[in-house]
């Protein structure tokens, strides 16, 4: 049976929807229907909010009918249906944020006055609508307004329902005869719509407030100031304060803004960008902002704790971008706002970021943690920040020229300035068309058809070395500077480059020497992009001037003395030698530039140090997100548009348990298989600290080895860079778990020996992070052994024309190893035309050195190749069967033939320089040289191999 109290509910469901509907039709409709199209922008807002408020009353509508027809099903099935399935009670949330919408759309029109000039301009209408209009309003007083009267028709039928729904359902929970559970739904409803009286007498006395407040200022003021959403909080009017240095007259805190009146002018201030610091005094406290620090004085100590906790509050509730409820202050989320936020700020003061926007992360009014800075002139700024300052690793970009052309710094900046080891890359100089160089030693313009850019050069009168004739005074060598981008890999001081660097150019031509405050200095080498190599002495822009030497790539040298002609040309006095041999191409064509010129372990410690400053000082996991890590999209981006400079931007989360959680999981995998696990988790986890290190030196080797930076000469200096990374990482581990065992009591563990280290961070780390970088470092052996592999395909290609049986033939595999066994004819086809079937078993497996990145894996696919041919030959035998070096050579070159693995060559040296030491002089290093010779005699032309010398000539097995 139901409750007296369930019909009632009934009831005022009944009256209220009825009610809702009587208002709609006579108040809300009449009012968006009378009110024709503004052409000013306050009518226009004004005809919105009625607009807003129409829906919201709807849908307060369509609600209480459900919970109406929630009510009827009750009473008619009593039986069948619970109390809990009424909407008041199962859905209690949901008719909340209805009631809740309606309030706020109606507090809206009450601070701008929307009904009273609503009613101003249709005073005819409204005076004929006063009989209906005041029987909705028992007890308003009919001397009232019109516009007064429509705000009371839209406000008191929803505080009477609301009052009513409070009262029947605390009666409704103390008489119940229903379940504990049905109980508890009855009390929770009670008190969620006693919490929405609060809410709507505090929304409409912060509603009246601000509506007062628009009243008493001037409409210049109101114009600057008002908008319908804003609610006064706080006026020193009303509680009184000073505020230092501005010496405002007034003082305003608003939801979303603390507003200072001095005079004619409004100081501003976004609540989001407010940190409340208590001050010493009793009476005092301050705030901070981006660009100014207030001192806020009272002269009783109560009205400066009015002042400091609706200020907190108010920070708190712009923070989290919704209304605290039922009241401010009230939220069940913390009561003090972060001391770390991610917000946008566009700074005013004069100075260096005068209309600059930041956005990103803050600590205490200052850039603290990742963002990014933008300039109105285009200038780009992304990366870390440190109390205001670029600090840490960054990205700048600064526009040179026309639109889309920036000069780009990768690099470490500590305190707003470059520092240490970092990038530079120049914007790209666009060159048009050029006349032609004239006069007698003039450097000539000279592009061949289908060639790439090359001068002529002529000499003055010199002789050629080891020749009795006279130099013809032509000859031709590369046109290195013509059009030029540059990327510069180097040390840094106070902006400039300063130190010994490496400059590569878009043209692919190479430099090497030594800067100071920003220019170059003494002797240097260039590499052009033919491998012709010049050493010698430079102008800022690359032109050979003083004594040098040309090293050409057919060996031709021409040494002495360089200089600009009067024209535009380039003169040349010296010995050109034509008598020369081919060089090394160690020393031209393979020449690698950067190792040795600058300590490994000096580059990229802006990286580093902030890693090695959070393990001192001992893990605090409040500190964690201000450690490494920021995303920036790849380079194509920069020509489409300056978005590309972007951070992670997340309120930062409280890591502190996250960082005990990490500390214990060190501890509980130290043996050897559990940590290979725990690492390889730890470097794919972009929140784990070696994640975050891991991710932000791989960003560092793409922006210093992608686009310009993917140039042959640099592959040695990024497979050391790549080295030294996997040892920093290894440190990296050994810190966090000596900050494991310190927070727990335990001795640490004793210091490693170099060999102890090497094996760890070459047979662990190494496999583990190199997936991060292999795709810019084997682009690097692609370009280096270019040209080897392009001779390997051609010998590839000339191999796989062979059937089977004919190329065996071809490499002198002796017949009683031929697996002819293996071979099924069909009908009609010989032997000698099949082709892809012999040692097929070895041919698969050696295909799957390409599908690993992690050197060991692709020796143990070497070693399984072996295997399978060996495996093969016994099958032919009959018996178990050992190989010896000059049977398994042909063999291992048919298998290699067959497979076509493409850039083998990158694919050898890229083993045989990132493989574990350990398997140095093993049968692991025995295979791979004997891949290395099947390699080079595949590039040969004569592809016949009757013996092989030395080594090889060995018929022992091994």
């Amino acid at each position: 049976m139901c409750s007296p109290e369930e019909e009632a509910l009934l009831r005022l469901e009944e009256v209220f929807s009825a009610t809702l509907a009587r208002v709609n039709s006579l108040v809300l409709l009449p009012l968006l229907e009378t009110t024709p199209e503004p052409s000013d922008p306050q009518g226009r807002e004004g005809l919105r909010l009625l607009q807003r408020l129409h829906r919201s009353s709807q849908r307060l509508w369509e609600v209480t009918e459900e919970s109406l027809h929630s009510l009827r099903e009750r009473l008619c099935h009593q039986d069948t249906v619970g109390l809990e399935s009424l909407l008041l009670l199962q859905h209690a949330e949901r008719v909340l944020q209805a009631h809740v919408g309606y309030i706020e759309s109606y507090s809206s029109c009450v601070v701008v006055q929307a009904f009273q000039k609503a009613a101003k301009k249709r005073r005819e209408f409204w005076r004929g609508q006063r009989k209906a209009l005041w029987q909705l309003l028992p007890g308003v007083s009919s001397e009232a307004s019109v516009g007064t009267a429509l705000a009371q028709a839209l406000h008191q039928p929803l505080a009477h329902h609301v009052q009513q729904y409070v009262l029947l359902l605390l009666s409704l929970g103390d008489t119940a005869a229903e379940p504990h559970r049905t109980r508890e739904l009855v009390v929770h409803a009670a008190t969620v719509f006693g919490n929405l009286q609060s809410f709507l007498r505090q929304a409409l006395d912060q509603a009246l407030a601000t509506q007062a407040l628009w009243h008493s200022l001037s409409s210049r003021l109101r114009d600057v100031l008002c908008t319908p959403e804003r609610r006064l909080l706080q006026d020193s009017q009303d509680v009184p304060v000073t505020v230092t240095p501005l010496r405002a007259e007034r003082v305003l805190l608003f939801d979303d803004a603390l507003v200072l009146l001095q005079g004619h002018s409004v100081h501003t201030f976004d609540l989001k960008l407010v940190w409340v610091d208590p001050g010493q005094d009793r009476c005092t406290f301050h705030l901070l902002t981006p660009e100014e620090e207030l001192s806020f004085c009272s002269k009783a100590p109560q009205d400066r704790m009015v002042w400091q906790w609706k200020v907190t509050q108010a920070v708190c509730q712009a923070l989290r971008g919704k209304k605290d409820f039922p009241v401010l202050g009230a939220d069940l989320e913390p009561s003090e706002p972060p001391t770390c936020r991610c917000v946008a700020y566009t700074f005013r003061a004069e100075g260096r970021l005068c209309q600059a926007t930041y956005e990103g992360e803050w600590c205490r009014g200052r850039p603290h943690g990742r963002g990014t800075l933008k300039w109105p002139d285009g200038r780009n700024h992304v990366g870390n920040f440190c109390q205001g300052l670029e600090h840490g690793f960054g990205i700048r970009l600064v526009p040179q020229g026309p639109e889309d052309r920036f000069d780009c710094y990768k690099c470490h900046w500590r305190e707003g300035s470059m520092c240490g080891y970092g990038i530079c890359e120049p914007a790209a100089w666009i060159w048009g068309p050029r006349e032609r160089p004239t006069g007698p030693a003039a450097l000539q313009v000279h592009r061949p058809l289908g060639e790439g850019p090359a001068e002529r050069i002529r000499c003055r009168g010199g002789r050629c070395q080891q020749s009795t004739q006279k130099c013809p005074g032509m000859i031709l060598i590369p046109l290195w500077l013509l059009s030029r981008g540059e990327r510069y890999i180097g040390m840094w001081q106070a902006d400039l480059r300063h130190g010994p660097g490496v400059m590569v150019t878009q043209a692919g031509v190479c430099y090497q020497g030594t800067f100071q405050a920003d220019k170059m200095v003494g002797p240097g080498i260039l590499l052009s992009e033919d491998d012709s190599l010049y050493e010698g002495t430079f102008t800022r822009d690359l032109t050979l001037v003083g004594k040098g030497k040309v090293t050409f790539p057919n060996g031709f040298t021409l040494e002495g003395s360089f200089g600009s002609g009067a024209g535009k040309g380039l003169h040349t006095q010296g010995v050109l030698d034509t008598a020369a041999f081919p060089p090394d191409p160690s020393s031209t064509r393979k020449r690698q530039l950067g190792v040795g010129i600058f300590p490994m372990e000096s580059h990229w410690q802006g990286v580093y140090g902030p890693f090695r400053d959070f393990v001192s000082a001992g893990c605090p996991g409040d500190e964690q997100e201000a450690l490494l890590g920021f995303h920036v999209q790849n380079s194509r981006e920069l020509r489409k548009s300056q978005e590309y400079l972007c951070c992670e931007r997340t309120q930062p989360e409280p890591c502190v348990d996250r960082m005990e959680g990490i500390l214990d999981e060190l501890l509980l995998h130290r043996e050897p298989r559990a940590l290979r696990e725990c690492l390889r988790k730890a470097l794919s986890n972009s929140l784990h600290p070696l994640g975050k290190l891991l991710r932000t030196l791989m960003l560092t080797f793409q922006a210093t080895y992608a686009g310009i930076g993917a140039n042959k000469h640099l592959q040695a200096l990024a497979q050391e860079e790549v080295k030294q990374h996997a040892r920093e990482l290894w440190a990296a581990y050994r810190g966090l778990l000596q900050v494991a065992l310190q927070r727990k009591g335990q001795a640490p563990e004793e210091d490693e020996d170099t060999e102890t280290r090497d094996l760890q961070v070459h047979g662990l780390v190494l496999p583990l992070m190199l997936p991060s970088f292999y795709s810019e470092l084997f682009t690097l052996y692609l370009l280096l052994h270019e040209m080897e592999d392009s001779l390997y395909s051609q010998g590839i290609a000339n191999l796989s024309l062979f059937p089977d049986t004919k190329l065996l033939e071809f490499l002198d595999v002796q017949k009683h190893l031929w697996p002819l066994k293996d071979l099924t004819l069909t009908t009609n086809q010989r032997l000698s035309l099949v082709r892809d079937k012999c040692f097929l078993s070895a041919t698969e497996c050696l295909q799957k050195i390409i599908t690993t990145v992690d050197p060991r894996e692709k020796l143990e696919v070497l070693e399984r190749t072996y295997g399978e041919i060996e495996a093969t030959v016994s099958r032919v035998l009959g018996r178990e069967h050992k190989l010896p070096m000059d049977d398994l050579l042909p063999l291992l070159i048919y298998v290699v033939s067959r497979a076509r693995i493409q850039h083998l060559g990158a694919e050898i040296h890229l083993i045989r320089d990132m493989m574990d030491p350990i398997h140095t002089g093993g049968l692991c290093d025995f295979l791979l040289t004997a891949l290395e010779s099947c390699y080079e005699h595949i590039q040969k032309e004569d592809m016949r191999l009757h013996r092989f010398p030395g080594r090889w000539d060995s018929r022992e097995p091994w």
